[in-house]
């Protein structure tokens, strides 16, 4: 049995927070922070990991950025207008149909919308996993200060590859070949 420290494939989930177009200009290594989104997605999506996206106010924010766009729906994608993507009803009855436990939180504002929906989770009693190099801000000190608070509290800072090997969790995994020559090289 595994611990219930390490991210379980069949019990979590990716939450993109608001990876907008209008907003992404203004963040500290947005390049970085889409290029390693979609790699996290990509890998997630091959392991049959469910991945959701939130869009704050879209109407003057943008929607998702189409770096993103093969992962989105109309059916994974909920709107807000509260900071934390808990606060939305939808979001939560989302969160009650899959019946998943552990949230693997990606996007932006790490500062706002990322640490309030991270609080908020654990808060309710989910595991919540930031992944630290799929954060940003609009500057470094913002996102540090956020992910310093969020372990003070307890939620748990990973960084892309070590949720996907976990998800793995052995190199007997049928699925550890592909991800490895097709995402590890």
């Amino acid at each position: 049995m595994k611990s219930p420290q390490l991210i379980d494939a069949h019990n979590a989930l990716v939450a993109v927070i608001d990876i907008q177009e209008k907003l992404l200009p203004a963040i500290h290594n947005a390049e970085q922070l889409v290029e390693r989104t979609e790699w996290l997605l990509n890998v997630a999506t091959d392991l049959g990991v469910p991945v959701w996206f939130t869009e704050q106010y879209p109407q003057g924010l943008g929607h998702t950025v189409p770096a993103l766009s093969k992962h989105i729906s109309k059916a994974n994608t909920v709107e807000k207008s509260h900071f934390s993507a808990w606060q939305s009803s939808e979001f939560q009855k989302m969160l009650r149909i899959t019946e998943r436990q552990q949230i693997v939180l990606v996007g932006m504002e790490t500062h706002v919308c990322v640490l309030q929906t991270a609080l908020d989770l654990k808060h309710f009693g989910f595991e919540v996993f930031v992944v630290n190099d799929a954060v940003s801000s609009r500057t470094p000190e913002s996102k540090q200060t956020a992910l310093a608070r969020l372990e003070r509290e307890g939620v748990h800072i990973v960084n892309a590859e070590m949720v996907t090997f976990e998800w793995l969790h052995d190199s007997a995994n049928p699925k550890f070949k592909h991800i490895s020559k097709t995402y590890l090289r």
